[in-house]
């Protein structure tokens, strides 16, 4: 199914559907007195998260140096998560400025598709950086002819190609459901199970589309990942020499902190019941996988990188030479 396809069906639900059917996305409307500073907040990391997403971007693009495997993976993670975050939170803003906080149907079919789309993509953009560490340390000789660009460029167009492979289908099958007037998602963003929660159609087969590809995307990952480092580490440790093997685990670091975050995350978020007591630490770790990871990466590759510091300084240092002249 095309995104032209998509769009159809969009309308063609729309028209079956009462004209009046809108969401409401109830966020953290039930504490007003921390609107105001939720805002503040919000507003500051996705700040944070627009600039140092984009300035990894650029400074990939403009650093002869970092033209390499690792740093085109890296430049492809950012862009995910400046996506990403801009497709949920200036919403989230909004709706902790005005008190309505109504969105129409297509509204919000379109932002989990988009949501869905660059979270897959981030998923296997981190196995495919797992993938390329694991050719760096365990295979050195031959990682130049590996990760050959074109290699490169096929991993990351797969990790396109398969997230929107996803986001089509569960996006099809959200279509398939009846809603019936207002409906109120507990939650900040349009997300699949809270959708499918309010909706009048029995959802047992959208549920069971959500499960298998979750647990396929995030087992499937997983298994790369683990794999890539259990070799990674039998490796290393055969290392004759300490410095061999502590240049080798930091060449891994921020990609290991990056991972644990992002998928220990996620592994929180279903194991977590969907009870009334657990709504709000539910929407706390939400806030802390749409909003708060986006903005943690750059910060991740940036602060424990030495190439990426020393780029950065040197595109400043141009920069400051030419205004002079």
């Amino acid at each position: 199914m095309s995104l032209n396809q998509l769009s159809y069906f969009v309308h063609r639900n729309q028209e079956n559907q009462s004209a009046e059917v809108t969401f409401i996305l109830s966020g953290f409307s039930e504490y007003p007195e921390l609107q105001l500073p939720l805002l503040l907040v919000f507003l500051t990391v996705y700040t944070v998260t627009v600039l140092g997403n984009l300035g990894v971007v650029l400074t990939i693009k403009l650093s002869p140096r970092l033209h390499t495997p690792m740093y085109f993976f890296l430049s492809h993670l950012s862009f995910a998560d400046f996506c990403y975050s801009t497709v949920v939170t200036p919403k989230l803003l909004e709706n902790l400025v005005v008190e309505d906080r109504t969105v129409s149907f297509t509204g919000c079919i379109l932002q989990f598709f988009f949501a869905c789309m660059f979270v897959v993509t981030e998923t296997y953009t981190l196995a495919a950086m797992a993938y390329d560490r694991f050719v760096a340390v365990c295979s050195p000789l031959l990682y130049a002819a590996v990760m050959s660009q074109k290699r490169c460029s096929l991993l990351v167009a797969a990790s396109y190609s398969w997230s929107v492979a996803c986001s089509l289908t569960c996006t099809y099958f959200l279509l398939t459901l009846s809603f019936c007037g207002s409906n109120i998602i507990n939650n900040f963003v349009c997300e699949y199970s809270a959708i499918v929660a309010v909706s009048c159609s029995d959802p047992y087969i959208s549920q069971k589309v959500l499960l298998v590809s979750a647990t396929f995307n995030e087992v499937s990952s997983l298994m790369i990942i683990l794999t890539s480092y259990v070799f990674i580490f039998i490796t290393v440790m055969k290392m004759p020499s300490t410095g061999g093997r502590h240049k080798a685990f930091s060449t891994c670091a921020s990609h290991l902190t990056a991972v644990t975050i992002f998928h220990g995350t996620i592994l929180f978020l279903y194991c977590v019941p969907n009870s009334k007591s657990s709504w709000l630490m539910v929407k706390v770790a939400s806030v802390f996988y749409t909003v708060v990871i986006p903005m943690l990466n750059p910060l991740i590759y940036s602060l424990r990188n030495k190439d990426v510091k020393e780029s950065v300084k040197k595109l400043i240092n141009i920069k400051l030479f030419c205004e002079k002249v």
